[in-house]
């Protein structure tokens, strides 16, 4: 149902209380309050992934407008940007909009990510939406990290209990494959001065692509669209006009600093567009990106989408007015900001403690010397597609595989977590020293490395697989990184399908019919991040855990140097 009489109301409005929030800016408390209206504040973060610690390198760092970076994050810092904020506005609430756990640094995921928790615990969050890494260690173990309890395996290792999360997990469109009923929450709703505020969760609907299919076996993701009307109708119907979605989905950008709305036609943008008129506000998540946009609803009104980066460095913050009478948001009184967690201010000691606990207890495994490096060796992405330390990271995965008859290794781009820095703290300054911890922020999800066999055709398949298209028409590029056996090239213009050529391995032209070894992640080989052309691979032999063949790298290869980006070769 879509409800056009909903910005007729909001024309009502007093003047007064449109007029009330001229000259308030975000970091500010607001004028008087008009007893016509409600002040509310909304704060939220994305992709957290565990990042108790201020991250390091590029992971640490935002970039503002003008080109210039800050040092940003940090979970002590997080928290008490939070507190600040909040304490501007008397009715606050603070949302995740997913992946605060999975994908985590050692000092987290050493505990199965139980001290992120009890962080974000402390934090007071209301809610958070089920990212795709929420289920890395499937729904039984997400149910657990909800409902409390030790490890079924490992026990409680961070603290003598484990009690849970004191906010839902919340997702709309995942389903009971055989019910059909909702395997999580779907919404929430929380009473802010008298106003209803109901918060929709939902899970990008590509989640089978970027889970073990064992994970979430038994469970159906449907379409965010549709979860989220059918649920803000049902918030309508039961009295509630201030409606906000928070979606882990999100789309990239072409740069711009963190209120820029530079963003690329994706599938954020797409639903935050579609979606039912009764929604005021969609939270984004996943790409990592910062942006703040205003888009327009199917009834001709603005509508604020905002994504805040990733690992705690930015907390996005909207500010509204909700009609009294009607207890509906007046959408000319939204303003919203990117604000940059910064480390100027004092930590919140609570959470600081939390953070010391859990670094102080990984400490002994975290500082093992594994390697050393000769330059920082970054995972940003050259034009090719490729970068330093995906190429890096496929280099050690076919050195681990060799003895299984591997000639050439994929990496996923997204299993490249964090940078290796030459400089990592001011104690090792200029040393090169890695340590167990630092490698286990790159490569934390402990995946087993297959080797199969590909026929040359089969190999091309995999490679053109990494444009993707997408319902909405656009096309989601996930560049595999190949190992320095591997060259191949690209074609800008020529459509998907077609865009490879020159394959070669150890110079020798791949041939269609030929058949070759090809080391890759059991992730990818069962078709993670779309690339089911795997699954077709046979004479599957097992390997060592990815983290293990990249430390044995590290340890057999000391002072290596960032490779070189010459494997892939892009043309117009």
């Amino acid at each position: 149902m879509i409800r056009h009489s909903r910005s007729l109301r909001r024309v009502a409005v007093s003047a007064a209380a449109v007029c009330a929030v001229v000259g308030v800016g975000l970091g500010a408390v607001p004028a008087a309050a008009d007893p016509a209206v409600t002040d509310i504040r909304l704060l939220s973060f994305n992709d957290l992934h565990g990042n108790l610690e201020p991250p390091t390198g590029s992971s640490g760092r935002v970039t503002l407008a003008d080109g210039n970076t800050v040092d940003a994050g940090g979970a002590a810092y997080l928290a008490a940007h939070l507190k600040n904020l909040r304490g501007q506005v008397k009715n606050s609430m603070v949302l995740s909009t997913g992946d605060n756990i999975g994908g985590s640094p050692l000092s987290s995921a050493l505990f199965h990510d139980e001290p992120t928790i009890d962080v974000l615990n402390t934090m007071g969050i209301t809610a958070s939406v089920v990212g795709n890494h929420e289920l890395d260690e499937g729904y039984d173990e997400l149910n657990r990290i909800q409902n409390g309890g030790c490890h079924p395996v490992d026990g409680c290792q961070f603290q003598p209990t484990y009690n849970g999360a004191n906010f839902p997990f919340l997702s709309a469109n995942v389903t009971a494959e055989q019910t059909g009923q909702p395997a999580f929450k779907p919404y929430t709703i929380s009473n802010m001065n008298g106003i209803p505020v109901g918060v929709i969760g939902a899970t990008l609907e590509d989640l089978p692509t970027l889970v073990s299919p064992d994970g979430i076996k038994g469970l159906k993701v449907g379409p965010e669209i549709d979860a989220i009307n059918r649920y803000a109708d049902e918030l309508d119907r039961q009295g509630v006009k201030t409606i906000v979605v928070s979606l882990h989905q999100g789309d990239n950008t072409e740069g711009g600093g963190p209120d820029d709305c530079r963003t690329a036609p994706g599938p954020a943008r797409r639903i935050a567009e579609q979606v039912s008129p009764n929604v005021d506000v969609v939270f984004t998540a996943h790409s990592h990106q910062q942006y703040v946009c205003s888009v327009t609803d199917p009834a001709g009104q603005p509508r604020t989408m905002i994504q805040g980066s990733s690992f705690g460095r930015i907390i996005s913050t909207v500010d509204l007015q909700v009609d009294r009478r009607t207890k509906d948001v007046v959408r000319s009184t939204i303003k919203a900001q990117n604000n940059v967690v910064t480390r100027d201010v004092p930590a919140d000691p609570k959470v600081q403690a939390l953070v010391d606990q859990a670094v102080q207890k990984s400490r002994p495994i975290a500082n093992r010397q594994v390697g050393t490096i000769g330059a920082d060796i970054v995972k940003t992405a050259a034009p090719s597609g490729e970068s330093p330390l995906g190429n890096l990271i496929a280099d050690a995965q076919l050195a681990a595989t060799r003895s299984a008859g591997a000639q050439i290794a994929l990496m996923n781009p997204g299993g490249v977590r964090a940078d290796l820095t030459y400089a990592s703290s001011p104690a090792e300054e200029g040393n090169g020293v890695v340590t167990y911890g630092e490698a286990y922020t790159v490569q934390p999800f402990a995946n087993i490395m297959q080797t199969i066999t590909l026929s040359g055709a089969q190999l091309k398949a995999v490679l053109e697989q990494q444009w993707l298209p997408k319902p909405d028409g656009s096309v989601q590029v996930r560049m595999l990184q190949p190992s320095s056996t591997l060259h191949y090239t690209w074609s800008e213009s020529a459509p998907i399908g077609s865009k490879i050529s020159g394959i070669t391995i150890d110079g020798q032209a791949v041939q269609p019919d030929a058949t070759y070894r090809v080391s890759v992640n059991n992730f990818l080989a069962a078709g993670g991040d779309g690339f089911s052309a795997l699954t077709g691979g046979t004479e599957l032999t097992g390997g060592p855990i990815d983290l293990d063949a990249f430390n044995e790298y590290l340890s057999a290869n000391p002072g290596i140097a960032p490779p070189a980006t010459d494997r892939i070769t892009r043309v117009g």
